[in-house]
């Protein structure tokens, strides 16, 4: 499924892009805080939004603002999360997963781009059949961790599997299991560089070079928009 790769993809975008970056993990953060409270101990939702700023190089100082903020008076600022269904070039897939206080301005502007890249944005349920949601962890691969033994204590710990790539071991789980089996590993003694729950499709579009092209390009927008936290997609990535 090229799981890793679309990750590393991700990072390195991010890296060029920091700023961007840091508006959606404050954003990310704001949200658990007022839907959780500003302790991370008692709110795992606080907790997968601080190390998810972490694994994006996010400061702790950015981090730390991020929740003072959150605690302190509304600002008038109201994040809600919506989800946004559409098809990219020649019927590809595509999830938006957006944090906006702005519903209205939101949904233009993401209608716009799926229009500009020869798409179009679609109702509710229309593509999300085509994918299953799962919790996703990733652990670097390095010689710290024996493979057998690495995945025998991920499905020991609730994992339904187990994936092996080039530079990294993938545990999938119940989209609702992810941050409980998270624990079990880090109690384990095993580093987590990324936990998450995500749409993974079940069957994936080839394009041609130009429909390609017109879909890169839709991606790239999207995640440059401030409002989009997530895109997910069903197009068959080749390089």
């Amino acid at each position: 499924m090229g799981r890793i790769g679309n990750i590393k993809e991700r990072k390195n975008k991010q890296d060029s892009k920091k700023a961007s970056v840091y508006t959606k993990m404050a954003r990310l953060i704001a949200v658990a805080v007022k839907e959780g409270g500003a302790d991370p101990e008692y709110n795992a939702a606080l907790k997968a939004a601080i190390d998810k700023a972490k694994v994006n190089n996010m400061p702790n100082d950015n981090i730390d603002r991020a929740i003072k903020k959150a605690s302190g008076d509304n600002d008038g600022q109201n994040y809600e999360q919506i989800v946004y269904e559409g098809y990219g070039p020649a019927g590809v897939a595509v999830i938006v997963e957006v944090l906006s206080d702005n519903r209205n301005r939101t949904a233009g502007e993401v209608r716009h781009l799926f229009d500009k890249c020869g798409g179009n944005l679609g109702t509710s349920g229309c593509v999300s059949y085509l994918f299953d949601r799962k919790g996703q962890l990733v652990i670097e691969k390095n010689d710290q961790y024996v493979e057998d033994e690495l995945m025998m204590i991920a499905l020991d710990s609730g994992a339904e599997d187990f994936i092996v790539e080039s530079d990294a071991y993938v545990i999938m789980t119940a989209p609702e299991d992810v941050h409980q089996i998270k624990g079990k590993l880090e109690a384990a003694s095993i580093h987590i560089l990324e936990a998450e729950t995500v749409y993974i499709p079940q069957t994936q579009v080839e394009l041609n070079e130009e429909d390609g092209i017109k879909m890169a390009k839709l991606v790239d927008l999207l995640e440059d928009n401030d409002d989009v936290q997530e895109v997910h997609h069903n197009w068959e990535q080749t390089l």
